[in-house]
């Protein structure tokens, strides 16, 4: 070989590629442990009677963050949405990780067989996640390495039903356990049309709902009516409202403006609680139907917006610092 051509394969850049960028020891977690839970799936109707649907096997990933191996932490129950587990999950769970939080990630669709809800609502009821949300809280506070009396939920659109309402008195009576109770509770995007009996009779606890202000998948106006009700009953609860936010604005893996053309949407829809734990649209005694009732609209958008998430980040994770090291 002459001179000139070892030059050359030298300097190819096929043989002389930089090495890949290694993550900085902060942005992985300390332990990572998948933990089983029973939970059961009862109807909305059957949840609000108080009446325990069929059971179910699932399962959530435990991340502890870096630092001594016997050392207890604060814990977040994170609760998917429609979608499932996406990267965004997985970026707060990071974040929470940074913090010095725990993050449990639960999965309440893999164990039921189910990968989205996103066309067909009744796949699932967003208040059977409450259950699994109660059931998280117990196998969490029972961890060595958890501390009880620090576990947070926060959940993001269908799962944010279960983070926002299990502060309620009546469900956590119904399905928590006397002995466990959640520290806080964020909602992001959370579908608030829906008035349950009782719902402003909560838990002594802060409630936190952030929201984007042009979301036309879940609206913001009922989580503003459902926030001044909580206030109004003496609850610590805040909405904090994000400009430019559409549905799932926190979300790094998705373009601006996404259309979701099959989405079942029921921003159009008032609902309240009736009789005997059935669901009728506000005001009159017709009883809701996902497939059916007129105000069902198909078709929303999601969109990630840069400015939008880095602020909410930063807000739940000053807020869950505050209250979870106390």
């Amino acid at each position: 070989m002459t001179l000139l051509a070892a030059i050359l394969v030298t300097a190819s850049p096929a043989l002389a590629q930089p090495a890949p960028a290694q993550p900085a020891p902060g942005d992985l977690p300390g332990r990572i442990e998948a933990l089983p839970l029973r939970s059961s799936t009862p109807s909305g109707t059957a949840f609000l009677r108080g009446v325990p649907g069929d059971d179910a096997a699932l399962a959530g990933e435990l991340r502890l963050p870096p630092g001594p191996a016997t050392a207890r932490v604060p814990a977040v129950v994170l609760v998917h949405g429609s979608g499932g587990i996406s990267g965004s999950t997985d970026l707060w769970a990071r974040q929470l990780n940074e913090a010095g939080i725990a993050a449990f990630i639960l999965d309440s669709f893999a164990g039921r067989g189910i990968t989205s809800t996103v066309t067909d609502q009744d796949l699932l009821n967003s208040l059977a996640m409450m259950v699994d949300a109660y059931r998280a809280l117990d196998r969490l506070a029972a961890h060595p390495r958890i501390r009880a009396d620090r576990i947070a939920v926060m959940g993001f659109s269908k799962g944010a039903v279960a983070a926002v309402y299990s502060a309620s008195t009546r469900f956590r009576g119904l399905y928590g356990s006397p002995q466990n109770r959640f520290a806080a509770h964020v909602g992001l995007y959370t579908p608030c049309n829906v008035r349950y009996q009782g719902d402003a009779q909560v838990a002594a606890v802060p409630i936190r709902l952030h929201h984007g202000v042009v979301d036309d998948y879940v609206p913001i106006a009922p989580c503003r009516d459902l926030v001044e009700r909580l206030r109004a009953a003496g609850a610590d609860a805040t909405l904090t409202a994000y400009p430019n936010g559409q549905h799932s604005f926190d979300n790094p893996t998705s373009p601006a403006l996404v259309s979701v053309p099959n989405a079942q949407s029921t921003r159009n829809c008032r609902m309240e609680e009736g009789a005997d734990g059935v669901i009728n649209l506000a005001g009159t005694n017709e009883p809701f139907v996902q497939k059916s009732s007129a105000c069902v609209a198909i078709g929303a958008h999601t969109g990630y917006d840069p400015a939008d998430a880095a602020s909410v980040r930063a807000n739940v994770r000053a807020f869950l610092k505050d209250v979870l090291f106390r």
